[in-house]
């Protein structure tokens, strides 16, 4: 679990960006679970039930995900306007670049 400033937000721009569709009037505070049909799971966070938590996003890679394609996740992230904080890097067979989330939270992509 990670935190956000504006959960519907955040909860919208994760849903888009995995492909899972969802009803932002069900975003409720503080916490959204993003329905994943593996053994993880992604819950999002935005602490208004902690008055004392201080946001800062993580510089640092949160959590990566696997694509079979590394050249046409690349295009989907920049085709959504999606700040790519390390561009495509190739190390023999793999591959990976980072992003940021709407809260500059960085995330990777790799292929698997």
């Amino acid at each position: 679990m990670f935190s956000f400033k504006d959960l519907k937000t955040s909860v919208g721009w994760y849903c888009n960006l995995l492909g899972i569709p969802h009803n932002s009037d069900s975003v409720e505070s503080p916490v959204y679970n993003i329905p994943i049909t593996y053994e993880t799971g992604l819950t999002l966070d935005d602490h208004t039930l902690d008055p004392d938590f201080r946001f800062e996003p993580s510089n640092n890679v949160l959590f990566n995900f696997y694509v079979k394609d590394i050249d046409e996740a690349y295009k989907f992230i920049k085709g959504n306007n999606i700040r790519i904080v390390k561009e495509i890097e190739r190390i023999g067979d793999f591959a990976y670049f980072n992003f940021q989330d709407p809260d500059g939270n960085v995330l990777m992509i790799c292929n698997s």
